[in-house]
């Protein structure tokens, strides 16, 4: 909303990571430092704790862009599994075969000792990441232990970096995990940003995003610093907020009052505030979580806040920008029990092909498509640029289905039921709690995850479209092989899109990759999300 006001080119204080915003402090270096070494070192844990929103993320970000190219990196951010699962899991990220109706904990160990083994022999170096660690129960942090006995003579075979919250010391402390904690090379706690930090990282983030002046004065540092306690991902929301907040009430910069009414928003909200806010989110049908990111919804609420503290009129384009409504809701003409049936025919003429019924997935890959269920966002809809099924929600949380069919920078169309509608993203977002339906085509040499190791065709296509994203010009050698240094490359990529960077080529790696790949495909903006690598 306020990009156009200030003039910047894009969202500042995203909370999504984004490594160009890559703000790296004294702490993070030292964090960042600390992984290094484990991974340069002989074998067993390495244990990186902070808060949420710390930069425990943006520093393993770091990590994986900074691996030596003998290494073989397996990703885990989902770690409350059983002992067989996480197993099954570290298989699937290594490449490992196993077989696949196989349940012995055994099986598995032995079929990851033979690969670190083989994987030793070959020069390489396993390293195991396991983000969210404090989720992780004592069965399978033990289990964790045992595998770090694998080893040969001269070294051990896998090296396990523990990412997590402050709890996960506390629960390594355990007397049962104590061999465990006996094992740890190299331990570091990612502390808050200072206050001086806090400026550098402000001021880094609206430079990449193009400001030409200072948007957040020097004189709110300290405030900045003291109500979102250094946390990053705290400073990001306030930041945003109070953006937001100078720009409906049209001033050029954000000062004491506009801050101060950002963290009441936010963070501690006096009874008489939770009143009118609790007013406002029933209108707008939102969450606090949806609230941060809605925008125009939050107009009204500001506007009321400005009056209190600045009776002045705000200037034009600030009315301009408060017309749009934000009433969503189901045609009260047709049962909402309709509406699944509608919206999937919706979306599939949309792709030309006609739903006979039944579960969408089936009949997606009937008629040659790829059909994805998931939580998503606005930024993620605009990149993979193709149309959306949507869950919304009424005013009164009930649920129904839209299909968003275009998406543009300050218009969304949605069809609801068997009516087309223009709508401000800001109001779409309020009432969208991310779920969609997602379809798309991939190429025909692609029909699986690929992973390395992987050869054949789709390897090849890979490696054809990178260059094509890049710039440059096709591979002159027909190379279907899933080497090392491809890894590397898809997992630059999937840093640049903001995806996970586990070197594989699964469905949301490809769905960026295929974004320009199929002419005929329906888009929702006619201009291409991708980025001009030759004009950089």
């Amino acid at each position: 909303m306020y990009l156009n006001y200030f003039g910047l080119a894009e969202a500042p204080f995203s909370i999504a990571p984004a490594p160009r915003y890559l703000y790296m402090s004294q702490r993070h270096q030292e964090a960042l430092a600390h992984l290094l070494y484990g991974v340069e070192g002989g074998g067993g844990f390495v244990l990186l704790t902070g808060e949420v929103g710390a930069g425990k993320t943006t520093v393993c970000r770091c990590l994986l862009e900074q691996v030596p190219e003998n290494c073989d990196v397996a990703y885990i951010f989902n770690p409350k599994l059983t002992v067989e699962e996480l197993l099954s899991s570290i298989c699937v990220e290594f490449g490992i075969a196993f077989p696949a109706d196989n349940s012995s904990i055994k099986v598995f160990v032995d079929c990851i000792n033979a690969h670190l083994l083989d994987a030793h022999a070959r020069g390489r170096q396993a390293v195991l990441i396991i983000d969210e660690a404090q989720n992780l129960s004592a069965e399978v942090l033990e289990q964790m232990r045992l595998l770090t006995n694998l080893e040969t003579s001269e070294r051990k075979l896998l090296q396990i970096i523990l990412i997590g919250q402050p709890e996960l010391a506390t629960l390594l402390d355990r007397p049962e995990l104590k061999q465990l904690s006996q094992r740890i090379v190299a331990r570091y706690h990612l502390g808050p940003l200072n206050r001086a930090e806090v400026a550098a990282y402000v001021r880094h983030r609206l430079e990449v995003a193009g400001a030409q002046r200072q948007l957040f004065p020097a004189a709110l540092t300290r405030r900045l610093h003291r109500i979102s306690g250094g946390v990053p991902r705290v400073i990001n929301v306030l930041c945003d907020r109070s953006l937001l907040g100078a720009y409906v009430q049209g001033k050029e910069k954000v000062d004491r009052k506009t801050l101060a009414q950002a963290e009441r928003e936010i963070l501690h909200t006096p009874a008489t505030d939770r009143r009118r806010r609790r007013r406002l989110l029933a209108v707008a049908g939102l969450t606090l979580a949806a609230a941060a990111g809605a925008g125009v919804v939050m107009l009204a609420g500001w506007q009321r806040a400005a009056d209190i503290v600045d009776p002045t009129p705000p200037p034009t384009p600030v009315e301009l920008r408060a017309a749009p409504q934000n009433s969503l809701a189901w045609p009260a003409d047709i049962p909402v029990a309709r509406g699944k049936q509608i919206a999937h025919a919706v979306l599939f003429k949309a792709w030309g092909a006609n739903f006979q019924g039944g579960d969408a997935c089936l009949q997606a890959r009937a008629v040659d498509l790829n059909c994805r269920d998931e939580r998503t966002s606005l930024p993620e809809l605009r990149r993979f640029n193709r149309p959306a099924l949507l869950t919304l929600q009424d005013v009164q949380g009930r649920p129904f289905p839209a299909v968003l069919i275009a998406l543009e920078a300050r218009q969304a169309t949605l069809v609801i039921g068997e009516r087309s509608m223009d709508v401000d993203p800001a109001i779409l977002a309020a009432h969208w709690s991310g779920e969609s339906l997602l379809l798309w085509r991939s190429p025909a040499e692609v029909r699986e995850t690929l992973r390395p190791g992987d050869s054949g065709p789709g390897v090849a296509w890979v490696r054809r479209q990178l260059a094509r994203l890049d710039g440059q010009s096709p591979p002159s050698a027909n190379n279907e092989l899933y080497d090392a240094e491809l890894v590397q490359r898809i997992k630059r990529f999937q840093l640049a899109r903001g995806l996970q960077a586990d070197g594989s080529v699964g469905p949301k790696t490809l769905i960026h990759l295929v974004e320009a790949d199929d002419p005929g495909a329906p888009r929702l903006s006619a201009q291409s999300t991708l980025p001009d690598r030759k004009a950089r």
